[in-house]
């Protein structure tokens, strides 16, 4: 895939992001555009980065670590912002706060703990999303709802972990509003919390929607869409 292609795929997804919020009343610039990379080639990602992409995320260390070990190559002198998307290991994590800025998929309070631990030895303040699990599957990952209150209880008194946001994968349905539901209760889920004191000032983001529902995801709510195929040329725009 070229550069000018790339621009042009960035350009339209961001045309449809703006409609789907001012269909909701929404100012466009409340929400952001994260390119999920996983097995995209370095070179690629570089230049949707040179395209003014600010937001990647990543599924796994391995990989994160061959294309980005060397970060100063992938920022260029650009501010951009890597995520950690996919499901972490606690004897991962020393490994994964060298390489991403924010780790997105928080799911227990021993990953929290585990985190706020290597944080403070390396004295960094570590941007996480609780990852929210409000499906069935037995695949998802994700804190169960009863489970929310004790680690987000966690995230608030700890030193060196700071709560950005919440994150949900829901099932794959074809029709993007079959999803709909799912992306209603982050939000709400989300606005109960703020409301019992447990999120702190300010409302947090909702990182929600993929490449064939994200328009859905931002009528409901969501602050960050997370964009694969569709950024990267596996499915028509």
């Amino acid at each position: 895939m070229t550069t000018d292609n790339i621009e042009t795929r960035l350009q339209a997804i961001r045309t449809r992001i703006s409609n789907a919020a001012q269909r909701a009343g929404r100012d466009p610039d409340e929400i952001s555009l994260l390119a999920a990379s996983k097995t995209v080639d370095k070179q690629i990602v570089l230049d949707a980065i040179a395209s003014g992409l600010k937001h990647i995320g990543e599924n796994q260390i391995q990989e994160a670590e061959k294309k980005f070990g060397d970060k100063a190559e992938a920022l260029q002198d650009r501010s951009v912002n890597f995520h950690m998307i996919g499901h972490l290991q606690t004897n991962k994590v020393r490994k994964a706060l060298e390489l991403f800025d924010t780790i997105q998929s928080v799911d227990s309070v021993r990953l929290a703990k585990r985190i706020n631990n290597i944080a403070i030895e390396i004295n960094k303040t570590v941007s996480v999303y609780v990852e929210v699990s409000l499906s069935s599957e037995d695949s998802k990952t994700g804190a169960d709802l009863g489970e929310l209150n004790g680690l987000l209880s966690f995230i608030k008194e700890s030193t060196n972990v700071k709560l950005e946001g919440l994150m949900t994968v829901p099932p794959f349905l074809e029709n993007p509003e079959e999803v709909r539901p799912y992306f209603r209760k982050l939000r709400e889920i989300r606005d109960e919390f703020h409301g019992l004191g447990l999120i702190g000032e300010g409302s947090l983001n909702l990182s929600m929607g993929m490449s064939h529902d994200f328009e859905v995801a931002i009528e409901e709510g969501a602050t960050m869409v997370r964009l694969g195929r569709i950024v990267w040329g596996g499915i028509p725009i």
